[in-house]
């Protein structure tokens, strides 16, 4: 089980305190190919306004692999759209802290399915 067994849980609820609490003040947060985005406070706003866009958030974790400080997690993240329609998509997390926080977060996904016409 991964060192942040309540990470998923935490985003899934589209709550962004709750995501931002696993993460250090000046954390680097990469989503595809958009900028990155630099400390807690950006990363929460970034988060809530990508989460007004949605209904609903659900990652099914395939597989976990830790090495050092860096955590791979491979996923399918189901999304419920405005519109009540579902879409799953594939995903790949890469996470690295030291410590308990999170420092670098890489979210590796095509999100242009999610937001295309249903």
């Amino acid at each position: 089980m991964s060192r942040h067994a309540d990470l998923f849980k935490d985003i899934d609820s589209m709550e962004p305190d709750a995501f931002t609490r696993h993460l250090s003040d000046d954390v680097r947060f990469t989503f595809g190919n958009a900028e990155t985005v630099v400390g807690r406070d950006a990363v929460r706003d970034v988060w809530a306004g990508f989460c007004d866009g949605i209904d609903g958030v659900h990652h099914d974790v395939i597989e976990t692999f830790e090495q050092g400080a860096a955590t791979i997690v491979e996923s399918t993240v189901t999304y419920t759209r405005k519109d009540g329609s579902t879409i799953a998509l594939p995903v790949v997390t890469i996470y690295r802290g030291e410590g308990e926080l999170i420092e670098d977060y890489r979210i590796f996904m095509d999100v242009a399915p999610l937001f295309a016409a249903p």
